[in-house]
């Protein structure tokens, strides 16, 4: 079976002119009997449990931003192998198609850059179903070396219990945490995947620095990634010494907007108390929302769902005076054109009339750094840092438990625009 949905990629050397578009290469992927491109244009219904944010709603992709959005394959390179690293994607979901395909673009791409080592890939089809992705790792384990994926949180999960991490794993989700055990991952596992909890810990830290006075409110809404990150701060803070309190406002029935209510409620709120700041846990829509209506004078921090754009879409598109001061911070794939990893891969390019996807984006920075953490394993490295594209990661596998950190870049915006700073100030 793993025969019929599996593609072999030889990544030794320079995989020179890679494409990571159908519109730029003349072979497509196929797998499992899936025809060119099918199932990877997503809509907005088709990305709910993948990462970062990665639960449902957690992406905020639609039809008109992703477009038809593909990923061919290069042709195959023959060289000596050292290490056999399985890519455990659901190519074929409906929900996680288009993530899992911006995720193989990135490790693709940071592939083509590596010439020096001899390193064989191979794509493995996860499927959507539990059973299936377990099914799927247990094999890849066997067969392979290095085990790359899953990309949801279930199976990672589900993974992570099931008593048969044999192999390095490095996941690509984090953990569900719904039933708000802590599972205790295997000592083989590492898991990589984009946390809006864990950027939100790393606000309240840039918070500490600035020693507030004061109890600071906390802004999320019914949604359940906000939900998270408004938690992981609460934790956080409390943790610093600091008091904050929650606040959880209604939303409009399409979901988008804040509801009237609430907000007034809010006004009221920060007129009586006058707190130090706001962590907004929201989207970047509802906190401009928030601040056309209370203004300017009290600081907001949040997290990159505040940042809704690819540097290329700021680049041209109209300022938002009205977020002007807000802090956040996001991945320098995101921030910073001119950082030296960033400077070193491809930007995906985009088809016809396509508009580019902000978290498609990070999901292939994030295929990016999973190539270059990989490697490393590969290497017999049990500790090493690398300044990502995704952020400065730290791993020490000689833990009993693999322990793995990202530190994400601060920005703010300024002049509207969304723009990397040295420091949260």
């Amino acid at each position: 079976m793993l025969g019929e949905v599996r593609i072999v990629y030889r990544l030794a050397a320079m995989l020179g002119g890679l494409c990571l578009f159908i519109s730029a290469c003349a072979t497509p992927v196929s797998l499992h009997g899936t025809k060119p491109g099918a199932g990877v244009a997503p809509t907005q219904a088709q990305v709910p449990e993948v990462m970062g944010p990665l639960a449902q709603n957690d992406l905020s992709i639609s039809a008109e931003t992703a477009g038809a959005q593909t990923f061919p394959v290069p042709a195959p390179i023959l060289s000596p192998v050292i290490a056999r690293i399985a890519l455990l994607l659901p190519m074929q979901s409906e929900t996680l198609g288009a993530a899992a395909a911006a995720v193989r673009a990135g490790f693709l791409a940071a592939a083509g850059q590596e010439s020096s080592d001899a390193i064989r890939a191979e794509t493995v089809e996860s499927g959507d179903a539990l059973p299936d992705v377990l099914a799927s790792y247990g094999n890849a384990s066997f067969e392979f070396d290095i085990v790359v994926g899953p990309l949801s949180r279930s199976g990672v999960s589900a993974i992570a219990q099931s008593g048969a991490v044999s192999k390095p794993t490095i996941a690509l989700t984090q953990i569900d945490t719904q039933d708000e055990t802590k599972t205790v991952l295997p000592k083989k596992m590492l898991i990589i995947g984009l946390s809006i909890e864990d950027q939100a810990r790393q606000m309240a830290g840039l918070m500490h620095a600035r020693k507030p006075t004061g109890t600071a409110i906390i802004l999320t809404t019914p949604t359940s990634w906000q939900r998270r990150a408004a938690k992981a701060f609460a934790e956080r803070w409390l943790e610093l010494g600091y008091e904050s309190e929650l606040m959880e406002l209604d939303i409009s029935a399409q979901g988008t907007y804040l509801g009237a209510n609430g907000l007034i409620q809010l006004q009221k709120r920060i007129q009586t108390e006058k707190p130090p700041f706001l962590f907004s846990a929201l989207d970047a829509v509802q906190t401009r929302q928030l601040r056309m209506l209370i203004g300017q004078d009290i600081p907001v921090y949040g997290t990159s769902q505040l940042n809704p754009l690819t540097m290329t879409q700021w680049s041209s598109a109209d300022p938002q005076p009205e977020m002007n001061g807000v802090r956040l911070v996001d991945m320098p794939w995101q921030l910073q054109a001119d950082h030296p990893a960033v400077m070193a891969y491809p930007k995906p390019a985009l088809p016809g009339e396509t508009l580019p996807s902000a978290d498609l984006e990070r999901l292939y920075a994030l295929g990016i750094d999973a190539f270059r953490v990989a490697k490393e394993v590969a290497l017999g490295q049990s500790q090493f840092q690398i300044d990502g594209v995704t952020g400065k990661l730290r791993i020490n596998l000689a833990k009993e438990t693999g322990r793995f950190e990202r530190i994400e870049m601060p920005a703010v915006y300024r002049g509207g625009r969304v723009v990397a700073v040295g420091a949260a100030k």
